[in-house]
């Protein structure tokens, strides 16, 4: 006689400690874990291309998660995150330069710089929202971008400004091979926090203002002190990445700071799915591979003899500028909760593959 076990239909937490875990799952754990070893060998394997691709994927995940804890997690729009990433990125350079602090503390000291700044212009959160406050964060852009062009002191002005290479313990790091080690720590370090803090205290504060902010105000949560918290996070975040992205290139100009880089991280949020880290990283490949694809698409197609084909190589930087735009408004169309979304429903689909139901 056979005994069946019976086994639980659903997804059961008895207590806070369970529902506070990062991976709901030890396959989940793993699975990541393996996946930061894998990562870990594509210097081996990859060519200096690949690997720069994959730091700019980083770099940019990195910025776009400060974006998505302060819009995705909190309900904050900000078009002003890309000037916030060149305050980093000018931090770092002006505090390894002036004062000759080493490259791996002054990463972190630009984005408290930029924390700083960030909290500051947050405080206008605290009576303005929705499109006032996009307005509010809009004007923050021009006005660092206009900061960044005259202050010579800091950003050496229209020149730019050279950063040093990353040196850990008098070992130089500047490499693609190497320094994608340092951008993939910083990563897995910040996405961890990311991943857990919508798990805390104040990530269920900030979603609670997000769905409802007067339900949150009646139970006592302070919206002004969150929403200005929301704010510092984002910014740190945005910091870090900058000065990641300066001592990677090794210079950092004003003109690479503008607003467009914001509707980049904007659309990497919206592509890969608001309030969701994973989906963050989906984005920010999304974006970062979408130029890529479509100049190897053009570069495909020009043997064809299509007349066409020469008129769009030649406004192909166009292209790339537009493909962006283009891709947040069918995003919203057809997929308004992002690829994270999509992929939740390939895995449903699969977990109870051949069954219907």
């Amino acid at each position: 006689m056979s005994v069946s076990v019976l086994r639980p239909s659903g997804d059961f937490r008895t207590s806070y400690l369970t529902d506070k875990t990062i991976f709901p799952s030890r396959a989940g754990t793993i699975a990541c874990v393996v996946g930061v070893l894998l990562l870990m060998l594509c210097p081996l394997f990859l060519q200096r291309y690949e690997l720069s691709l994959m730091i700019y994927i980083g770099i940019y995940a990195v910025a776009a998660l400060g974006l998505n804890i302060l819009t995705g997690f909190c309900g904050q729009i900000s078009l002003g995150h890309g000037a916030f990433f060149g305050l980093g990125a000018f931090g770092s350079t002006y505090l390894s330069n002036r004062y000759s602090i080493p490259v791996p503390l002054s990463i972190p000291l630009a984005g408290l710089i930029a924390t700083a700044i960030g909290m500051f212009v947050g405080i206008p959160a605290a009576r303005i929202k929705g499109l006032y406050l996009a307005i509010a964060t809009l004007a923050a852009q021009y006005l660092l971008e206009d900061f960044f062009s005259r202050a010579e002191w800091f950003t050496g002005g229209a020149a730019g400004a050279f950063a040093k290479p990353y040196a850990l313990f008098g070992y130089q790091l500047s490499g693609d091979r190497l320094y994608f080690y340092v951008v993939l720590a910083h990563l897995v370090i910040l996405t961890l926090f990311a991943a857990n803090f919508l798990r805390s205290r104040t990530g269920r504060a900030f979603v609670a203002i997000r769905d409802h902010y007067l339900s949150a105000e009646i139970m006592g949560i302070p919206l002004t002190r969150y929403k200005i918290l929301a704010f510092g996070i984002s910014t740190f975040y945005a910091g870090v990445a900058g000065g990641l992205m300066a001592h990677f290139t090794g210079f950092v100009s004003a003109e690479s700071v503008n607003l467009l880089l914001s509707i980049q991280f904007f659309a990497m949020i919206i592509i890969g799915g608001l309030g969701s880290v994973m989906g963050t990283l989906m984005g920010a490949i999304f974006i970062v591979l979408l130029p890529e694809v479509l100049e190897f698409i053009v570069s495909a197609l020009k043997g064809t003899g299509l007349p066409f084909i020469s008129h769009a190589s030649n406004s192909l930087d166009f292209a790339k500028e537009a493909s962006i735009g283009l891709v947040i408004i069918l995003f919203l169309i057809f997929e308004p909760k992002g690829l994270i979304h999509r992929w939740h429903l390939i895995k449903a689909y699969w977990k109870l593959f051949p069954f219907a139901h």
